[in-house]
Order: C-alpha cells, then sequence, then structure tokens
C-alpha cells in the first residue's frame, strides 16, 4: 500500500506507528456503499469487509472510510446500536473541501452524485450538500474569503 505524505509524515491504514483516523458509517449495503464511493470520488476500495462483521474500508484522498452493517449492542458498547439515519434528521456528516467547486460538481453528479442543490455562496465560502445511498449528507465546498491556520 502506498502512504500518504503530508507534512513530512506518513500516514496509511493500518497504521505502523502513531495513529490514522477513519470517519465509520453505519450503512445498509457494505458493497453498495464502496461502489459509491468508489465511483463518485475515485476512492479506493482496501477491503469489503466479509461476513463475520468485518467493515469495508475505502481509501478518499487523504482520509479513510470505515462502512459496515448496523446492529444491536455489543460487548465493547454494551448500550449502543447502529442504524442508518433519518436522511432529514443528521447529526454528523462529511466535509470535502475542493479548490474547484465547480468541476467537481460537473464530475462527481456524471457519476451519480445526488446533490440536494448547486452549489451556492455562503459563510466566505461556496458550498453544497451530496446525499448518498443510505441518506448521509457529504458537504462540498470551495473557500473564497476564508484562510486556515
Amino acid at each position: 500500500m502506498n502512504p500518504v505524505q503530508v507534512e513530512q509524515n506518513s500516514y496509511e491504514m493500518p497504521p505502523r506507528e502513531g495513529f490514522t483516523v477513519a470517519y465509520f458509517l453505519t450503512v445498509a449495503d457494505i458493497e453498495r456503499s464502496a461502489r459509491y464511493y468508489e465511483t463518485v470520488f475515485g476512492g479506493r476500495i482496501l477491503s469489503r469487509g466479509d461476513s463475520s462483521g468485518a467493515p469495508g474500508y475505502i481509501q478518499i484522498a487523504n482520509m479513510w472510510l470505515l462502512v459496515n452493517v448496523g446492529g444491536g449492542p455489543t460487548p465493547d458498547k454494551p448500550s449502543v446500536t447502529l442504524s442508518v439515519p433519518d436522511p432529514d434528521k443528521i447529526n454528523s456528516f462529511m466535509n470535502i473541501r475542493v479548490a474547484d467547486i465547480q468541476a467537481c460538481y460537473k464530475l462527481w453528479k456524471s457519476r451519480g452524485a445526488e446533490f440536494i442543490t448547486e452549489p451556492i455562496p455562503k459563510y466566505g465560502e461556496i458550498r453544497c450538500y451530496i446525499r448518498d445511498p443510505d441518506g448521509y449528507i457529504i458537504e462540498v465546498g470551495q473557500s473564497t474569503d476564508l484562510t486556515y491556520g
């Protein structure tokens, strides 16, 4: 596996040292979600999960996405049930920052992304949202007036 280089550090999954951050989504169908993130965002499927409960792993740019079906409590999370979201009541979402939002909008729409709206200006950026097959929203934004750090 080729590591991703960021500020003189090497990030890979699984990490050989330190840690790597991944985002977890509870999905209805691991294969469908893996294909979606591969097709729309050019992700690289590292693992498709298995019948004994292992999640699928997808590398998208400089982050890793884990997808797995929901279920009831387990010994390591005894009071937690995982389920796909209500599409109209979301409490977290992935945020993708892009250099050219119009190009990404056109490309990802051609690959099957369902945008809630076209990109619109808001708070020093241009942004829009995509809804994935399980109802999660993904913010896509291009900074116009904001600077970081």
